[in-house]
């Protein structure tokens, strides 16, 4: 006869060794650490303002949410939003200083840009919505690049900022985890292990962003308002995860 434990039971007795379906036994609430609780709460408050951000017009529909506004995607390589962006109803338009990234994957968008985040190529309120993202680690003035996505996009706009944060367990991006040991040293334990310089080389096109920068640089622009910092997590590949915050701005 299978044996189920009562809650005080499973609670009290840490010699009690259940049988039967596992299905049916009743274990003691899972209690989360207050560290987690407060992250919890902070999310879906995050979340909560974001639903509140009013978008005017764009909000029709959840199909044409985006009908008849241009979205500046910096850093978007060969646009990997555009197909998304684009069955929003937005004009997309992708901007990136690597030739050879622009066809990378064998995507083609046109309206493409070459040019650097760091002097967009784009007049002062020229964009609805301007959109980066993983690229800010990638580039070392950052926050000099957020700034140029708050002069190109309207008054009234939205500017969203995501990237990599370095102390994530992917801030090393290939050379992860040894990242968390310093740059330096992930970069050339990657060299000895694979006998070749990885693509995303400390302090050359990988560099050290935290959450911390963001929302430093976010509260203290003079050119946008801070309308949310969210901590999010998302699955890239199999097994892999990347952690990013996301700011957005509007003036």
């Amino acid at each position: 006869m299978a044996k189920v434990a009562t809650r005080d039971q499973a609670r009290s007795d840490p010699h009690f060794r259940p049988t039967g379906n596992p299905e049916t036994l009743v274990r003691p609430a899972q209690r989360l650490p207050p560290r987690a609780v407060r992250a919890r709460y902070l999310l879906r408050r995050a979340r909560a303002r974001l639903r509140r951000i009013d978008l005017g017009p764009a909000r029709r529909s959840h199909r044409t949410i985006l009908d008849g506004l241009t979205v500046l995607d910096v850093g978007g390589g060969p646009g990997y939003f555009a197909e998304v962006f684009q069955a929003a109803g937005a004009r997309y338009i992708p901007v990136e200083p690597d030739p050879s990234e622009m066809h990378a994957a064998g995507l083609t968008v046109g309206g493409a840009v070459r040019g650097s985040g760091l002097a967009l190529p784009f007049l002062d309120s020229s964009v609805d919505i301007c959109f980066s993202s993983n690229v800010a680690e990638h580039v070392s003035e950052p926050w000099l690049m957020a700034e140029e996505m708050l002069r190109v996009t309207k008054p009234g706009g939205l500017m969203v900022l995501s990237y990599t944060l370095w102390w994530g367990p992917f801030g090393g991006h290939e050379t992860g985890p040894w990242h968390a040991l310093g740059g330096e040293y992930a970069a050339k334990r990657y060299l000895r292990k694979t006998g070749r310089e990885p693509k995303n080389r400390f302090g050359v096109s990988l560099f050290k962003v935290g959450a911390t920068d963001g929302l430093r640089w976010a509260r203290g622009t003079s050119q946008g308002t801070l309308l949310a910092a969210i901590p999010a997590t998302t699955r890239r590949g199999r097994g892999g995860w990347s952690e990013s915050p996301a700011c957005g701005s509007s003036w």
